[in-house]
């Protein structure tokens, strides 16, 4: 199967301001992700980004980089924009891989890849691998996902999902079992013809009750197919301690394996 993997990059971020250019043993992070985006199956990789500066580092790297416009409200809106730039048909598979995650499994990228082909009824695909603890479970931070009987997705929360009516009757003091809940992992796969119109579709009021952007596809009738896996990713970077802590991972000689 043939897929692209656009990675989106913007300079601006609160927490760790200019995280993409971000040195992770010597390579700018951006540049970290493109290199374990490659050791998967895709036929080409490439960064969309706003700043110059970022496509500067990614070609001195030997990375593909879109130079996309300034204004796009999302990561999904920067890579349908990639889409066009590229003149990707339709039906070609692209999967939404984050900038700010340089130590993503290939083979993850691969299966969340695959799920198109073999979810007809999906537009969009991502994955999730088991909570194990109830601090995750209750934490909001944490996105929780529940399944049909097909792995199509019902809904996204931060809330405690699924709700064990009776086992919570006295407090949360242990995870449900059937079914097991779930944390959402934030890679996405997308038929190109879907990704250019996702940006056109209105915002769902659970969308921005939530904060999380793909209710927006689930409320309006789109189906989202769930690889489940077994191991849970490695540490993605948001903080300076989250940099420090992936830096430790890189020079341990470990790079997420």
């Amino acid at each position: 199967m043939s897929f692209t993997v656009l990675i989106p990059a913007r300079l601006a971020s609160t927490r760790l301001p200019n995280k993409p250019l971000a040195d992770i043993a010597g390579e700018p992070m951006v540049v970290r992700v493109a290199e374990r985006a490659e050791r998967s199956a895709a036929a080409q990789v490439l960064v969309a980004t706003d700043a110059p500066e970022i496509v500067a580092a990614c070609s001195a790297h030997g990375v593909r980089a879109l130079l996309t416009r300034a204004d796009h409200a999302s990561g999904s809106d920067r890579l349908a924009e990639a889409c066009e730039q590229l003149g990707l048909a339709g039906d070609d598979v692209v999967v939404n891989v984050q900038g700010d995650e340089p130590l993503i499994d290939p083979a993850l990228i691969d299966a969340v890849a695959g799920l198109l082909p073999k979810k007809p009824a999906a537009q969009m695909g991502t994955a999730a691998h088991a909570i194990e603890s109830i601090a995750e479970f209750t934490n909001p931070n944490v996105v929780k996902v529940v399944t049909d009987a097909q792995g199509l997705a019902l809904t996204f929360s931060r809330a405690p999902l699924p709700w064990w009516r009776d086992g919570f009757a006295g407090g949360i003091t242990q995870l449900p079992t059937a079914p097991a809940p779930l944390r959402h992992i934030g890679i996405y796969s997308y038929r190109a013809a879907f990704l250019r119109a996702f940006p056109a579709l209105p915002p769902a009021p659970l969308e921005q009750c939530e904060a999380l952007e793909q209710l927006r596809a689930l409320w309006h009738g789109h189906r989202i197919a769930v690889h489940v896996t077994d191991t849970a990713p490695g540490p993605g970077v948001d903080t300076p301690e989250d940099l420090a802590r992936v830096q430790r991972l890189w020079t341990q000689g470990r790079k997420g394996a």
